[in-house]
């Protein structure tokens, strides 16, 4: 099969198509002839050597969602036939014309999806879900700041907010994207350049001065330290990405006084056992909305395989809104 390989660690450049030998589904594994893929940040660390790979998958071919059909089944596998449209997380080797996955953490695309949509969906969606609903616990009636909210998980968790019933808000570098997201359930946004205190003094405003109840951070660096202070009492602030850095300092006296949680979540180290439960909670709870139409996924881009180079620069570029995908024939 043809696969992109990182070939080194470095920029775009060190990613090359190459033919490699074809995965060979284990127990109770399926094998996905993958038409569609999308990009991640997990995806440029990989290559930059910041984010290797889980043991149990390929080291030097990236990609963690897909979209495609099942084209084969291994020893004990029984939910699927081959044939049908599936899409989901795997630990990596998605960038590629074939990928395995366990059969329990694989969904069935609705009917009508078409395959760049479906790729856009499954790290943005269960990603939002998981740690707004199944982590953090949302209700209805609860404010929840955003971060990066015109990324694909930004627009994810806003859309997967409003259907819970809270209201979301977001914070993003350009207003732009802010003004982008308001069509997805956005209520109101900060445009945030460099100095953090925005975020503070716009959630007050939203608030009556009492502060939000989540912060689902996809930015991590300084901005948590201003997600405390912006954090009403007994909020939680969920951690789910670093790109402004892996390290913050805080004041704990702050966490303390407002009896805040902060909890760090990941998906793609989980064991199988956590990964089949996460996927049956969003077949439960996010599936027949995204088959209704009520929550759909947003494709900033498409790009053949063979312009891998090509989309790893578009993410890069930050300028992006929703999910950069690649399409593979």
């Amino acid at each position: 099969m043809r696969a992109a390989v990182i070939t080194s660690f470095g920029d775009a450049d060190v990613l090359e198509i190459r033919d490699v030998p074809d995965p060979v589904p284990g127990s109770r594994e399926v094998l996905v002839s993958v038409r569609a893929t999308a990009l991640n940040r997990a995806d440029v660390l990989q290559r930059m050597g910041r984010y290797p790979a889980p043991g149990d998958v390929a080291r030097d071919i990236p990609g963690i969602e897909f979209a495609g059909e099942v084209t084969a089944l291994g020893p004990g596998a029984s939910l699927w036939s081959v044939g049908d449209r599936v899409f989901g997380l795997v630990g990596g080797g998605a960038h590629a014309e074939l990928v395995v996955a366990h059969e329990e953490t694989m969904l069935r695309v609705p009917d009508g999806l078409s395959w760049t949509d479906a790729a856009a969906i499954p790290e943005a969606f269960i990603t939002a879900h998981d740690a707004l609903v199944t982590q953090a616990g949302v209700r209805a009636g609860e404010v929840v700041l955003i971060h990066a909210v015109g990324s694909g998980v930004g627009l994810a968790a806003t859309q997967v907010a409003r259907a819970w019933g809270a209201i979301p808000y977001g914070s993003s570098r350009t207003a732009d994207k802010i003004e982008n997201a308001r069509p997805y359930g956005l209520e109101d946004g900060v445009v945030v350049e460099t100095e953090l205190e925005a975020l503070v003094t716009a959630a007050r405003k939203w608030t009556g001065g009492r502060g939000v109840d989540v912060v689902m951070d996809l930015v991590g660096g300084s901005y948590v330290a201003a997600s405390i202070d912006a954090l009403a009492l007994k909020g939680r602030l969920m951690l789910v990405g670093t790109v402004a850095g892996p390290r913050a300092t805080i004041e704990l006296g702050r966490v303390l006084g407002k009896r805040l949680t902060i909890r760090g979540t990941v998906l793609r180290a989980r064991p199988l056992d956590e990964k089949i439960l996460v996927t049956s909670a969003f077949d439960r709870d996010v599936m027949p909305r995204l088959a209704r139409g009520e929550l759909k996924p947003n494709v900033d881009s498409i790009f053949s395989l063979t312009a891998i180079r090509d989309a790893h620069r578009r993410m890069e570029s930050n300028a992006t809104f929703g999910k950069v995908v690649v399409t593979v024939d």
